[in-house]
Order: structure tokens, then sequence, then C-alpha cells
């Protein structure tokens, strides 16, 4: 698939997170907008995966340690034929298996449950370890959200995944600039974020979070020829596509209206 076809689909998923916020009224929608180009990419073009054999041995793993962002990824699944769109519209249903935070293996392709923040890079470690000691070649993607960084579970897996040099580790960092109160450089002290993790023990790469060549081009080169762990630093925009929501945190608990929800699709051409 070709990276034109693949920025359309990030538009039609942008356009589902918008809808299905409407209509199950959860927060977390601009922390959603910003990492679609990331799981779009992922999806059709880097992860080996198989919607038709979910837990094969040989494929790829995902974990979303940004659970909040949960929807983003429940779309992508049910777009990518892990899931059906009657599941996806029962998202955040009573009783339903889309939780505002994903459960574990609630839906085919979800690895892990995920939200309470910095676990995700810690399970990643785990999994990245366990398939080189299996003789297995499986790749992990972990990512992650910026505020997810003022973590120290964070940075504990990140001495582990660097001392082991797992090569086959790749955390992504969503680097919106945004915490639920405020800008991420006010909360703690996060910049200089890349050469954190690069005193870590790992290569690190900063990159336009919504260029999907240059992400197609990154993430698909693992794993990495220096040996050691990549992380790449994502400069995204909360709430991208939409020029009213984008860098604007009201969005981070804000419902759009019937009214916004379409005002939204004709900016993305979805209308």
């Amino acid at each position: 698939m070709n990276m034109t076809q693949i920025e359309q689909i990030a538009r039609e998923l942008r356009g589902t997170v918008i809808e299905l916020t409407h209509q199950a009224k959860p927060a977390h929608l601009a922390s959603a907008l910003s990492c679609i180009d990331i799981l779009a990419v992922l999806y059709w073009s880097v992860l080996n995966i198989d919607p038709a054999k979910p837990l094969a041995e040989d494929r790829d793993r995902f974990i979303l340690s940004k659970g909040h962002a949960a929807l983003a990824l429940y779309s992508v699944l049910a777009k990518r034929g892990f899931c059906s769109n009657e599941i996806l519209q029962t998202f955040n249903n009573n009783g339903g298996k889309l939780a505002e935070h994903p459960g574990p293996q609630c839906i085919p392709g979800v690895e892990a449950a995920t939200g309470s923040l910095g676990h995700g890079l810690p399970i990643g470690n785990g999994l990245a370890l366990a398939s080189r000691l299996s003789g297995r070649n499986n790749r992990v993607f972990v990512l992650l959200s910026d505020g997810e960084c003022n973590e120290g579970s964070v940075w504990e897996a990140a001495m582990f995944a660097g001392k082991q040099k797992l090569s086959n580790l790749c955390a992504i960092v969503d680097f919106n600039k945004w915490q639920a109160t405020g800008r991420s450089q006010e909360i703690l002290a996060l910049d200089p974020l890349p050469d954190k993790w690069q005193a870590f023990g790992w290569e690190t790469v900063r990159l336009d979070g919504h260029d999907v060549r240059k992400l197609d081009a990154t993430l698909a080169d693992m794993p990495r020829r220096s040996g050691k762990p990549l992380a790449i630093i994502a400069d995204t925009i909360k709430g991208k596509g939409v020029s009213f929501m984008e860098d604007d945190n009201n969005w981070h608990y804000r419902v759009p209206t019937a009214e916004e929800v379409v005002a939204a699709k004709r900016e993305l051409g979805l209308v």
C-alpha cells in the first residue's frame, strides 16, 4: 500500500474517531487524533500481523501504552479486520467489550491492558526479551505519550532495554506537547527529550509524527543495525486534522456536537 493511500486511511480513521466520540461521549479525543498517522503507518505498512491469525507466534507486537487513546486503536483494528464495525459501534457502552481504556485481549489485536501510564514499555521489554530468548524475530513497538514520560517506570524500563540491547524494541513518543492540565514542559522538565533517551542507551530519531513517509522509512528499519533499541520522538499536534481542535487542550475532555462532527468531516474531506 502506498503512502497516499495510508494518508487517506488516516483521514477516514480521524472521521471515525470523531463520530464515535460524539456518540459515546468519552474523553481524550485530541489525544487519539494526534497518534492516528503513527498507527496508520504501523498497521498498513510496517507490522507483521494477520487479522486471521491474531495470536500467531511470529507476529509483531504493538502496545498502546497511552491507553487513553484506545478509540484510535479500536478504530484501526476494526478497519484492519481484527473486529467488526458492529463491535466498534459498541465503544464505551455498558457491558460492551470496548472500554474507554483497553482491557486485556478485549478484542483480537489488543495485546495488553493499558491506561495506567508507565506500564506499556515494561511490557514491551518483556515481549522483546522473550522473543530473543526463544529464538524468534518478533519486533515490538510501544506508543507512549509525552506526559507518560513523567513516570519513573518508563525510565527504569528504558535503562533495562538499553542495558539488554533490545534492538527489536521501538518506543514511539507521541510528543504533542500537552498533558491533561497544561503544557508538558510546564509540568515537568521533559526537554531535551531525545537526549534523555540517548543517554539511556537508545538510538534516537526525532521526526514529524504526521509525515507518513518519514514514519514508514524509520519504523520499517527494525531491528536497528546499531544493536540498540530505537526511540522515536514524534512531534505531533494534539487534535491533528481539524483546525478548531488542533493544539487546543480543551479537546482533552470536550465532546464534539453534531454540528462540529460535520464541520470536522468537511475539513477532512469526508463529506
